[in-house]
Parts: C-alpha cells; sequence; structure tokens
C-alpha cells in the first residue's frame, strides 16, 4: 500500500469540510449571529493552489452565506451548504467535473465525513479530529482545526509537484 506522501503527486482536487477543518469549530453568538474564525494562512494556501490550477471544492454541513462568500473570495470553485449526504454531493462532483478518487485529497474533521474519506485517494484530517476519523485517515496534520491544517495539506501537495514556492508563486 502506497503511503500519503506517495500518493499525492496525482492530487489536482482538494475538498475540505469547514467546521473543525477551515474552522476551529468553536461557535461565537453574538446578538443572534454565529460568528466563526479562519485562518489567514489557510487562506492564502487555497488561493495560491487556486492561481495554480487546481481545483477546490467545499462540502459542509453548515448553511453560513458569510462563510460561503468568504471561500469564494479566494476562488475556490464551488461551496456546497447543507450537505447532509457527503457521498451523494461528492459523486455529482465526480460527474460534473470529471475527477477520480485517485485525484482527490479530502479533509475532514467528524463522522460525516467518513464515508467519503473512504472513497477518495488521500483521506486527511486536523489533529484535534474525532478518534473515527483519525484511525482511518490516510495523514493526520500535526496541527489543530482553523489554525493552519488546510495550509499543511496544500503546502505537502504543491511541494510534491513542484509547484510550492516557485517562479510561478512570483508572477502574479
Amino acid at each position: 500500500m502506497k503511503s500519503y506522501k506517495e500518493k499525492l503527486p496525482q492530487i489536482n482536487t482538494f475538498i475540505f469540510d469547514v467546521d473543525g477543518v477551515l474552522t476551529t469549530g468553536e461557535v461565537i453568538l453574538t446578538d443572534g449571529k454565529v460568528i466563526r474564525t479562519m485562518h489567514s494562512k489557510d487562506g492564502y494556501a487555497i488561493q495560491y493552489a487556486v492561481k495554480m490550477g487546481y481545483r477546490i471544492l467545499i462540502i459542509t454541513g453548515g448553511n453560513s452565506v458569510d462563510v460561503k462568500d468568504r471561500l469564494i473570495g479566494l476562488g475556490i470553485e464551488e461551496v456546497f451548504l447543507g450537505s447532509h449526504d457527503k457521498v451523494s454531493v461528492y459523486n455529482q462532483c465526480k460527474a460534473k467535473y470529471g475527477f477520480s478518487n485517485d485525484e482527490v485529497l479530502y479533509m475532514g474533521d467528524d463522522i460525516p465525513d467518513y464515508k467519503v474519506m473512504q472513497l477518495v485517494g488521500v483521506s486527511a484530517c486536523p489533529q484535534d479530529s474525532a478518534v473515527e476519523i483519525k484511525s482511518m485517515c490516510d495523514y493526520q496534520s500535526p496541527i489543530f482545526g482553523g489554525k493552519g491544517c488546510v495550509r499543511d495539506v496544500i503546502e505537502q501537495t504543491l511541494r510534491s509537484q513542484d509547484n510550492w514556492f516557485t517562479d510561478k508563486a512570483f508572477a502574479w
């Protein structure tokens, strides 16, 4: 069986969950408004990967339009909100974009991500993920959700393909 590092050169599509991956999973309530935070290093890596030609999609059970707007602003192709059947959404994406399972790195942190993570080429999770996810995924980032774990997997993937910190990085 190949290690996750041996699989990274095939990746051209990243799919991320939001809460617990791009955010810490903490929810702050103020005057009826839900507030989440995202790490700027994750944002940089996302926009960089998009500029380098990688496809990035979001499949989340959450419904925050503010989160969607932030992610679309980084160049993410599609954000699927309210996704309670993530395998169905994943299969719709495969049909629409024509990628194979081996070309996908999916990062999730909890039980709703489990079945999709079984399908993809590289399954990854933040350090503070549910034990069920940590026990089955190819790679556990040493970084917690919302603290740069997305940057970690994007940077590793692009480095494996000689697409990180290249002359192209400075050409924009």
